[in-house]
């Protein structure tokens, strides 16, 4: 029997996963299989979907063959990789789920500066085998982050204000296309699709291979956090916004609020200085001089410790609902917003991040990738975690009154934050370059093949 003979329609899921599953490297997964429960379990807990058929991948035929397959079949598509997004558009209910996490093929050129790596490696996967030769290119700041869906969405990370986002840095990718058809995509070859997916998220295909430029990076770097008690959060958040702009741009700062593991309620900055370690202690000098911390922890710390230093607070299968948005400006008045809403947050596991874009990043020109949002700003990110289920009302309750009152600041939002109520935000996340990514969306996925994602609806 042919591939092409393999048909759904009136046969169930598991006489399709016996069929298909001779012509799959990988493997077949349906409900009922052991494997499937955990292959259908993606970082957001409250996400329980369940899909018809999963194929875990072994390789870019594998998914080739599986788009190949659902568009014979007409069926839903999810694709995951990291299975980090908060809305959970990794996983389908009823569909096919395509599944590159088995896909963990890396290739280092050292001497070149350049890695090649397939679609299912997680951040911490590749800075592993960079490192190696001193090494690294701007990655997530959550260690188990996939570098593809990052990636696809623009890739913000604390190498960004030297090096450029992660998509700045994407020299090439293979790309599956709704057709099934397997394209390599760089500067020369399908411009248009490399400069879509530089920001355009997973609306265009599946990329199953990325190509990197690499920065000596490392091993150690100088960083950490710095406490604060709730009560000098006001004077501190003012003083860092008076401060930040007058540092050097390889300084890359997260700073917001927390609740420590021992149930502290603290505000913090987090510098990280990315230039020559002897230079470092002058540099972060005056962010480092405000007021009484409770500690702080700056050291020369191994960059795969700084890759991870969010990792505990963020673990895969606490129940999630995120609001996020760029702002140009902390005002007085924003920093009042802020303290009286972290005052009210319902569980201690929600942190309130502001990451400050900055130097390669910021100075890009917004046309030059699908990437638009640029410039010197923050991503602030309202990161509700809990664990019970009766408390998602609560909870979710509380981010949306939340960000009601801040959105009126917002300049924009990171396409990678939009949460599964988001829909009417995606237009804003891509901005000028929307009109752009709607005609190579047409010209790529003209029945919007790959829609489960932030979505752009071909023109």
């Amino acid at each position: 029997m042919s591939f092409e003979n393999v048909a759904l329609a009136g046969t169930s899921a598991e006489v399709v996963g016996k069929e298909l599953q001779p012509f799959i490297a990988g493997k077949i997964f349906i409900e009922g299989d052991v494997e499937y429960d955990m292959a259908r379990t993606i970082w957001n807990g409250m996400i329980d979907r369940k899909p018809a058929i999963i194929v875990e991948c072994k390789n870019s035929d594998d998914v080739k063959l599986a788009v190949e397959f659902a568009g014979k079949q007409g069926m839903l598509v999810s694709v995951k990789c990291g299975g980090h997004n908060v809305a959970g558009n990794a996983v389908c209910n009823g569909g096919l789920m395509i599944d590159l996490s088995a896909m963990k093929e890396i290739e280092v050129d050292s001497q070149n500066k350049k890695i090649r790596a397939q679609g299912g490696v997680l951040w911490q996967e590749l800075d592993k085998a960079t490192q190696v030769y001193g090494l690294a290119t701007t990655g997530g700041t959550v260690s188990d982050t996939g570098i593809a869906g990052l990636t696809l969405g623009g890739g913000m990370g604390y190498l960004m204000g030297k090096h450029g986002l992660s998509c700045d840095n994407l020299l090439s990718a293979e790309i599956v296309i709704a057709s099934g058809e397997l394209l390599k995509v760089d500067k020369d070859n399908n411009a248009d699709l490399f400069w879509a997916i530089r920001g355009g998220g997973g609306n265009f295909g599946i990329v199953t291979v990325f190509e990197f430029s690499l920065h000596s990076v490392g091993p150690n770097i100088l960083a950490g956090l710095i406490l604060y008690p709730m009560d000098q959060a006001k004077e501190m958040l003012q003083y860092y916004r008076d401060n930040i702009r007058h540092t050097s741009s390889e300084i890359i700062t997260y700073t917001g609020f927390l609740v420590t593991p021992d149930g502290l309620p603290v505000c913090f900055i987090l510098p990280t200085w990315l230039g020559p370690l002897e230079e470092g202690e002058e540099q972060l000098a005056r962010l480092r001089s405000f007021g009484t911390p409770i500690v702080d922890l700056v050291s020369e710390i191994p960059y795969t410790q700084l890759q991870s230093l969010f990792d505990s607070a963020t673990p895969t299968g606490m129940r999630r609902y995120w609001k996020s948005g760029y702002f140009t400006e902390i005002s007085d008045e924003l920093i009042d917003i802020f303290i009286r809403n972290v005052a009210k947050r319902p569980s201690p596991y929600s942190p309130v991040l502001f990451f400050h874009m900055r130097g390669a990043a910021a100075i890009t020109p917004a046309e030059e990738t699908a990437f638009v949002h640029r410039g010197d700003q923050w991503d602030v990110d309202i990161i509700s975690q809990w664990i019970e289920a009766e408390e998602d009302e609560i909870n979710i309750n509380w981010t949306r009154s939340f960000w009601k009152e801040i959105e009126p600041f917002s300049k924009g939002v990171y396409v990678n934050h939009l949460d599964s109520d988001d829909n009417e935000r995606v237009k804003n996340a891509y901005g000028v370059n929307y009109e752009k990514l709607r005609q190579i969306k047409r010209k790529y996925d003209p029945s919007n093949f790959f829609r489960l994602n932030n979505n752009i609806l071909p023109s």
